[in-house]
């Protein structure tokens, strides 16, 4: 059998700290930094920077996840280098002071920020980036210990034709809704299976209302089963005594959407109106297409008459669906008109 430590979820501690300019500040996209990060363990302390009343539709998502704000000062044209300079200050005391910490998440992707990884991974902690495509430094993302585009940390398989509801105040989680958010955990690990209880202890921190008895089971391994007999995502074992769970193959039930030469043009304008729709005015391309490929895993270029993603995105550019860019550091954005 396996020894237990390398089998568990990750229980890291974090400290999270936020640049809502970087992060562009939407409800939805914060909600989605953060379970990111609670995935990954526990946050112990969360910080956001550059606070303005016009983000007061983030006070519900900040208090409840007992954030301090850092407000914006608006003097002179230092004011986003005073932003900066608290949040390193404010990251290196932490760094110093709570032993409790190990772990650091910086959502910006500032070149500036680079010193700062530096000491932390200098000081035995784990450093994780988040940013915008658009704004992400090549600098800062090579520093990190680990760095996911802002884009990616959302539901990028999200369907045009859902309506937008207030994200904030969550609605009960539904058996389907349930299976996908358990899937998602599983997914963001390196292992390949783990304890029902470190699993459902992943699972209380992103969503503390879970309640067994909601689903008409009275233990959780029951609801473990409830969930793989109707979907077939999720597979449980039993091991000395000990509740194994890891992802399993589909039932089958779904077929995946296909992308053809009729309907291609489409399926991308739809994906480029949700990255308007949640804020992304600028997104690399590498996120383009593994959002196509995530919705369509039978997609590639030459089955569309291309030799070349890059083919793909002129053809788009030509219909006035997007423009092709080069940034500062010579590196390739898609802009959504």
């Amino acid at each position: 059998m396996k020894k237990k430590e390398e089998i568990t979820l990750s229980t890291s501690r974090f400290a999270l700290f936020v640049d809502l300019e970087n992060c562009g500040a939407k409800v939805a996209t914060l909600l989605s930094v953060l379970e990111k990060v609670k995935i990954r363990g526990d946050i112990l302390l969360g910080k956001v920077y550059g606070y303005t009343d016009q983000y007061s539709d983030l006070k519900e998502v900040l208090l409840s996840n007992t954030f301090t704000v850092v407000p914006s000062l608006r003097y002179g044209i230092s004011q986003k280098n005073n932003a900066d300079i608290l949040l390193v200050i404010d990251a290196l005391e932490v760094a110093y002071t709570n032993p409790l910490i190990d772990s650091v998440c910086i959502v910006s992707g500032d070149s500036d920020y680079t010193p700062l990884v530096g000491r932390l991974k200098s000081m035995g902690k784990f450093v994780l980036g988040i940013s915008r495509s658009e704004a992400a430094s090549t600098i800062f993302i090579n520093a990190c210990n680990e760095f996911q585009f802002l884009e990616n940390v959302g539901v990028r398989t999200r369907k045009p034709t859902e309506k937008k509801k207030n994200v904030v105040d969550k609605e009960p989680l539904d058996e389907q809704e349930l299976n996908k958010l358990l899937v998602s955990i599983l997914e963001e690990q390196d292992k390949d299976e783990f304890y029902a209880s470190e699993l459902k202890g992943v699972l209380l921190r992103l969503r503390p209302d879970f309640n067994e008895k909601a689903f008409g089971c009275n233990t959780f391994l029951k609801v473990l089963d409830k969930l793989s007999q109707q979907f077939g995502n999720l597979r449980i074992r039993n091991a000395n005594f000990n509740v194994m769970v890891s992802l399993g193959q589909t039932n089958g039930k779904e077929t995946a959407p296909q992308l053809t030469r009729e309907n291609w043009k489409d399926a991308f304008r739809e994906q480029l109106q949700r990255y308007k729709e949640d804020g992304f005015d600028r997104i690399n391309p590498s996120i383009l297409k593994a959002d196509i490929q995530q919705a369509y895993p039978d997609f590639a270029e030459r089955s569309l008459g291309f030799k070349r993603f890059s083919d793909i995105l002129k053809s788009l550019e030509k219909d006035k669906l997007l423009e092709v860019e080069l940034d500062e550091q010579k590196t390739m954005l898609i802009k959504v008109p």
